[in-house]
């Protein structure tokens, strides 16, 4: 008698859980780790790039990713743009005028 997952067809659980964010990450994770291998640096796993774009909305990845791409050094604009310290100088302006 055979194991029951014998007779189940076999299915592609990866594109199922597949989702548009997640892409995004895994986009941004490829492209850093070029630039962190090039640097000695140890690669980014998906569960670091989880955590580093938590707060950021879907939406706003789709910006970050179209500003990175027109951006000399990738790695550098990311890093720049994720950074909320390099912004508040920025918001504070905002709030004079």
């Amino acid at each position: 008698m055979d194991h029951i997952s014998s007779h189940l067809g076999q299915s592609n659980n990866k594109k199922d859980r597949s989702t548009e964010r997640g892409e995004l990450m895994q986009y941004f994770r490829e492209r850093l780790n070029h630039s962190r291998m090039r640097d000695g640096l140890p690669p980014l796993t998906m569960p670091r790039m989880g955590k580093v774009l938590q707060a950021i909305p879907t939406n706003d990845l789709y910006y970050l990713k179209s500003v990175c791409n027109q951006a000399k050094d990738f790695s550098k604009k990311f890093w720049w743009e994720i950074n909320p310290k390099k912004h508040e100088d920025k918001q504070e302006n905002k709030k004079y005028e």
